[in-house]
């Protein structure tokens, strides 16, 4: 009889130690997402075999999970070359995120666009499509040209910043010259 109670005094007690901890056995089944982490990145750009732009940043994170994606949490610097490699547009932001599949980067923070002529581009937020090579932004922008102040609500432009659009403007100013 005491036999029978201690097996069965055993079985009970190894049936209540084997309950598992759910947080447990979830996080062993978790897929684990892959980060790479790059410093002091220097990324040549290219598009049919032509060199079209430099981007350098302190900082990349490279997302290996469903949609590949890198990140730059750290600011950017982007300087756009012409045909001759001579540089005709330039980038700064602090932020920016590059979708791999869409070939787009979504910039913020401080964004500033800037050409050879002065003209230069503010705003919070902005969207560079490599493959059709623009920028664009639905949000407030800001373009100051040698001559004029203007403020809007979106903007397309190509990425040597030569020509841009404003879909809505918000308001002008127009600086006087001296004589």
């Amino acid at each position: 009889m005491i036999r029978v109670v201690i097996i069965f005094s055993l079985f009970t007690f190894t049936l209540l130690s084997c309950v598992n901890d759910e947080k447990k056995i979830t996080a062993i089944f978790e897929k684990k997402l892959g980060i790479d982490k790059a410093i002091n990145i220097q990324s040549y750009i290219s598009q049919g075999g032509k060199m079209r732009a430099l981007l350098t940043a302190p900082l990349m994170l490279h997302y290996q999970d469903s949609g590949s994606r890198m990140e730059l949490p750290k600011s950017l610097h982007v300087d756009f070359y012409d045909s001759t490699l001579k540089v005709e547009s330039k980038l700064d932001a602090l932020y920016a995120s590059y979708y791999e599949s869409d070939n787009k980067i979504f910039i913020r923070d401080s964004v500033r666009v800037y050409n050879i002529k002065g003209d230069t581009l503010l705003c919070k937020e902005l969207w560079w499509d490599q493959r059709l090579q623009k920028f664009y932004t639905e949000k407030p922008v800001q373009i100051r040209t040698l001559d004029m102040i203007m403020f809007g609500e979106g903007m397309s432009a190509p990425q040597d910043f030569k020509t841009f659009e404003i879909f809505k403007v918000t308001n002008s100013i127009i600086r006087v010259k001296e004589l």
